[in-house]
């Protein structure tokens, strides 16, 4: 019998032949002591270790077949002698330099591998089975004939595998020719190694995929197993290997029924599966019958796997002929014979290597789904040893030559079915034998394949057809293939997109502007119009992502009027934002001055575009790029900045009848953008500039230093090249402001002398009641003044502002022409300017101008539209609550009533936008106050205030006070003749009412406007008479929208109507027409309420079909100069 290869022995067996725990311990004990140090002098070869010439017996766990054939046994005295000396430890070392030195090579490769395995690699066996030379070196002498076909068999002495075993690059770089002049031993010895060899991988391999097969099988849990078995109504879940052999079967059938598309569907579902190979279903499985055969076997119970059982093939070296193995006396085969065998050997290993790669993948696969928990590496380096093996499964059947006559051979193969009469069996015939002709096949089969692959996986011949594209030497071809790249998905998603878009790109980098030009912008013109928007927003993105590969006269002439094109046209908002976005990648490298006048014309139609998303690209990417350009040009604060300026004043010229403010938010927006590439312009052509300097210590920049950019392009750190560059220039620029002036700083002090005072003059002519322009102006000031710094803003902005607002009572004359404090300048500083900083001083500064402008208003008799607004803009910001709180309460302890007056009313725009805690501990006890001022005005002032804590407070104790404090404004004597003060108490019963708590309303509400009618009707002023009427109407009219129980409209609702009817009868018949009205339905829901009580409340405007009630009834009111016949209708029940 042949004697089993020890490698291959201990890995099946799984034994550790060495002791390894005794260098273990050693290594521990000294730990600075080399594991090298008795290393063999020469390199890799093997020697005694120095300095111990007599090695120490090696201590192996079993007996093994050693290299002269005898057994290595443990004897009794090294047994002895080691037991004697337990204190004595052999390094692994040293085992292996004596492994070495004795010529036992497989034992030391067997050491070698399980320290790998281990993670303890030793640099001698490291070195000694690295080295080629070895193995040549022992090659050169090879052993005596007894020892090759000793009485055991051809390989009974296993030191020649020793020579090859090493590894298989050593083996593959041998030249076994040299040994030709010496006989054919060599050769024959190969041939009896490699024979050995095959039989234990091919055990091996069958032991692997039967193990294999077994944890396939056992995926299911075995306690899920017994659950299917003891509930026979549960169906078992379908295992993976059934599954995969399934989908073998379904796709087999739908391939040989003709069903192409739905098996190509399926295989693209089970991207994880082979479907061209059985083996990958699951190894050492036989194949099943197709479906066909099993759905005409159903019936039929096929045979169990039991039945049949995996047989290999040996050899018996006795059948083959004498001139294969040599016998003892040997032949000696023909030398070109053993040649050409030696050949297809190789041959046949190189074949077979593909093999290994694909076993490899498979077992990687297996691996994934934890089939085997097997180390990869230990996995690898058997996988290796047993392919290398294989490769003489085939040689045997080689060895043996045929002869045949040409003739009958071409007869013989003319059965074969092949096919090369059409097109694809042409090409399959003809291999190509260069790149050209590749390329060319390529070009050929590439549009026939794309048609027939799955949408959702075109993309992957992306890489194929452009690389046919950049080298097939056709200019025809290489037009259709870009064609199928812009065609190749119908609706490409943005994913797909830009994939796209990188193979455009790399394609460009490749072929250059040339053919950039000639060969693909022609496919993004021939799409500019395409139905599909999907295929548009490609031709957009395209054009910018080629702009740098292109020519530049194309980029500023046929590049740019298509995006104009498509901006101008494109009805699709993705579409328009891509084709901005590539304008600014355009003007980033157009260098053509002349078309700067069609950029800014580009820049205007984008602004002006409908779409807030087209308008952000604008912001985000299109304007800085333009502005990066202008810089170049030098034209920056000489032409686009003052062309918007005046575009922003002509606007305001023609808006004094009515502002659009959608152009003055697009026009400032676009000045806002422009702030940081200023700012940069500035820094770049200061006097310090060339004194900047990157080393040394530079600090950084605080983090709120700047405004947040809206896109990197607007960051002034990009801008001027880096954060370390704009540190230093901002330390200088600092320094020149506090200390140097600005003399000779051109840029600078076109900001300070001509951009500033033209954006105050701008400021002072829009509307103060407008809030957007407020909030607008106040935005585009707060991110100026960031930008430059507070050096600047307390030096250069803050003056001008208060040189124009000189707070004094004589500057607030609107007769005179001096109010500019009832303008929008005096929001617009104190929101955009003094909120910069927010500092101590800085805050105080603010209160102060609040103060100033609150007390200088007041004691005018001036319009309160600019504090008002100032309030509104700071009360956006809970921040700013105490400090506008502060303010007030300057205004509630002033010795003017004229200015408590005042504060009493801006509580009210405070009260909405402030917490509860804040309204009841500052807000409630400062109108408390008020309220019991000596002034009835001042009193009267609160009222508004109170109304509004009544809408929006909730805590029921606030709300009872506030209460309290209006029924004694109602219910005092003192009070009863006050016609102004019950002319604010109905004004803001009508505005809050609606949105009060409803016990609030028909508690106190309506009762209340019902004794104020009843009262007026025995007013003796006229005047007073009709003017509390008409306040009753319009409380009434928005009263009405509201559910009102039962029981208060019959006892206050109706009654207080009626009241206003009989004033009206006899000031207004035109409003008695529509209170009557009004009194008919009420009455009418009255009456239906007691036939269905399941009702719990009504709405009076319930009535009105078909219309928002509150709507109508607002708008008939507005039709009052109409004849009574007409107002008479306007609550009658559409019929």
């Amino acid at each position: 019998d042949l004697c089993e290869h020890p490698c291959v022995h201990a890995k099946m067996a799984s034994v550790n032949p060495f002791n390894l725990s005794d260098s273990e311990e050693e290594a521990e004990r000294r730990p600075n002591e080399s594991v090298d140090t008795e290393r063999s002098p020469s390199d890799g070869a093997p020697g005694p270790p120095l300095g111990n010439p007599e090695p120490p017996t090696l201590l192996l766990s079993s007996t093994r077949t050693s290299p002269s054939g005898d057994g290595i046994a443990v004897s009794a005295a090294a047994t002895s002698a080691m037991a004697g000396s337990a204190d004595t430890r052999v390094s692994v070392d040293v085992i292996a330099a004596q492994l070495l030195r004795d010529q036992y090579i497989l034992t030391a490769l067997e050491l070698h591998t399980e320290l790998l395995e281990a993670g303890r690699e030793l640099p001698r066996l490291r070195d000694y089975f690295s080295n080629p030379g070895n193995f040549e070196r022992q090659s050169g002498t090879p052993p005596a004939k007894d020892q090759v076909l000793g009485p055991g068999g051809p390989l009974s002495k296993s030191r020649h595998v020793a020579n090859r075993a090493g590894s298989i690059s050593t083996l593959d770089s041998l030249d076994f020719a040299r040994y030709s002049d010496d006989g054919n031993r060599e050769t024959d010895e190969r041939v009896a190694v490699l024979e050995f060899e095959l039989r234990k991988a091919k055990e091996t391999i069958q032991a692997l995929r039967a193990n294999l097969t077994q944890a396939a099988e056992s995926e299911v849990p075995s306690q899920e197993r017994k659950n299917f078995k003891s509930s026979p109504e549960i169906q078992e879940p379908i295992r993976p290997l059934e599954k995969r052999a399934l989908n073998f079967l379904v796709n087999e059938y739908l391939l040989k029924n003709e069903y192409k598309l739905s098996a190509i569907t399926f295989s693209d579902e089970n991207d994880d599966q082979d479907f061209e190979l059985w083996d990958d279903v699951g190894l050492n499985i036989p194949k099943p019958p197709d479906l066909l055969q099993l759905y005409r076997n159903c019936g039929t119970p096929l045979p169990s796997p039991q039945d049949t059982v995996d047989v290999s093939v040996g050899v018996d070296f006795g059948d083959f002929p004498g001139n294969c193995f040599p016998q003892d006396p040997p032949k000696k085969p023909d030398l070109s014979q053993q040649a050409e065998m030696v050949e297809e050997l190789e041959y046949q290993i190189s074949l077979l290597n593909n093999e290994k790669q694909s076993l490899a993948e498979q077992i990687k696969k297996l691996q994934r789904y934890e089939f085997i928990q097997w180390s990869w590496p230990a996995l690898v380096f058997w996988r290796c040893a047993d392919l290398v093996v294989q490769t003489l499964v085939t040689a045997f059947g080689l060895w043996c030559r045929r002869k045949l006559s040409p003739a009958f051979q071409q007869a013989l193969l003319s059965f074969c079915r092949m096919c090369s009469d059409s097109r694809l069996g042409a090409e399959v015939s003809r291999i190509a034998d260069s790149e050209e002709s590749v390329m060319l096949m390529l070009g050929r089969c590439l549009p026939h394949i794309v048609p027939n692959v799955l949408l959702a996986k075109r993309e992957e011949l992306i890489p194929l057809i452009l690389c046919t594209a950049c080298l097939h030497p056709e200019p025809k071809e290489r037009d259709q293939l870009l064609h199928i790249l812009f065609n190749l998905i119908k609706r490409p998603d943005d994913e797909q997109r830009q994939m796209i878009l990188t193979g455009c790109v790399a394609f460009a980098r490749h072929v250059g502007p040339t053919r950039v030009e000639a060969e693909l912008l022609p496919q993004c013109w021939e799409q500019i119009n395409h139905k599909y928007p999907e295929r548009r927003l490609l031709v957009a993105e395209s054009c910018g992502a080629l702009a740098p590969y292109l020519p530049k006269e194309i980029r500023s002439s046929l590049v740019l009027s298509m995006l104009q094109q498509m901006l101008t046209e494109d009805k699709a908002d993705m579409v328009r934002e891509a084709v901005v976005k590539s304008l600014g990648i355009i003007m980033g490298y157009i260098d053509d001055p002349d078309k700067y006048s069609q950029g800014f014309e580009l820049m205007l139609l984008s602004l002006g575009d409908p779409s807030e998303r087209v308008v952000s690209a604008v912001q985000q990417v299109f304007i800085p790029a333009f502005a990066a350009w202008t810089t170049e040009l030098g034209i920056l604060h000489t032409a686009l900045i003052p062309s918007l300026l005046a575009r922003i004043e002509k606007l305001l010229m023609q808006g004094e009848h009515g502002l659009d403010e959608h152009k003055l938010h697009m026009f400032l927006s676009a000045l806002q953008s422009l702030i940081p590439p200023l700012f940069a312009v500035v820094l770049q052509n200061a006097p310090f500039t060339s004194r900047a300097k990157l080393h040394g210590d530079i600090p950084a920049i605080e983090v709120t230093r700047f405004p947040r950019p809206v896109s990197p392009l607007q960051d002034v750190a990009t801008i001027i090249g880096s954060r370390e560059m704009l540190s230093a220039l901002l330390l200088l620029y600092d320094h020149q402001l506090e200390h140097e002036g600005t003399t000779g700083w051109d840029s600078l002090l076109w900001v300070v002398n001509q951009l500033l005072p033209q954006l105050i003059e701008i400021v002072g002519r829009i509307n103060v009641t407008s809030s957007t322009c407020v909030h607008e102006f106040s935005r585009f000031f707060w991110r100026f003044c960031r930008t430059f710094g507070k050096i600047f803003t307390n030096t250069k902005v803050k003056p001008q502002f208060q040189e124009i607002l000189r707070l004094s009572e004589e500057n607030v004359d609107v007769s005179a022409g001096n109010d500019i404090l009832t303008k929008a300048t005096v929001p617009i500083y104190a929101t955009g300017v003094l909120t910069c900083y927010n500092q101590d001083e800085d805050r105080k500064l603010l209160v102060g101008f609040l103060e100033d402008v609150m007390t200088t208003l007041s004691l005018s008799h001036a319009p309160l539209d600019s504090l008002k607004a100032s309030f509104v803009e700071l009360g956006a910001n809970p921040v700013y609550h105490e400090l506008l709180l502060t303010v007030l309460w300057y205004g509630v302890v002033h010795t003017s009533a004229l200015v408590r007056c005042t504060a009493a009313r801006m509580f009210e725009l405070l009260v909405k936008g402030v917490n509860e805690t804040l309204v009841a501990q500052r807000v409630a006890p400062a109108l408390i106050t008020l309220s019991s001022d000596p002034e009835i005005s001042v009193r009267i002032s609160t009222i508004p205030a109170f109304g509004t804590i009544m809408e929006t407070v909730t805590q029921k104790e606030l709300l009872e006070r506030v209460k309290m404090q209006l029924a004694s404004f109602l219910e005092d004597p003192q009070y009863q003749d006050q016609h102004s003060l019950h002319m604010e108490i109905i004004r803001t019963f009508g505005r809050v009412g609606p949105n009060a708590e409803p016990r609030f309303r028909d508690e106190f509400v309506l009762p209340h406007l019902h004794k104020l009618a009843l009262a007026n009707n025995s007013q003796a002023v006229e005047s007073k008479r009709i003017d509390i009427a008409t306040q009753l109407f319009e409380a009434y009219s928005a009263l009405s929208c509201c559910f009102i129980s039962e029981e208060v409209m019959v006892n206050h609702f109706l009654p207080g109507l009626r009241c206003l009817r009989a004033d009206m009868e006899q000031l207004s018949p035109e409003h008695e027409v529509i209170l009557s009205s009004m009194i008919k339905e009420c009455e009418i829901k009255v009456e239906n309420r007691g036939m269905a009580d399941a009702q719990g409340s009504v709405s009076i405007a319930s009535s009105l079909v078909g219309e928002d009630a509150k709507t109508k009834f607002l708008s008939k009111m507005g039709q009052l100069t109409t004849s009574g016949a007409m107002l008479a209708n306007v609550f009658q029940r559409k019929k």
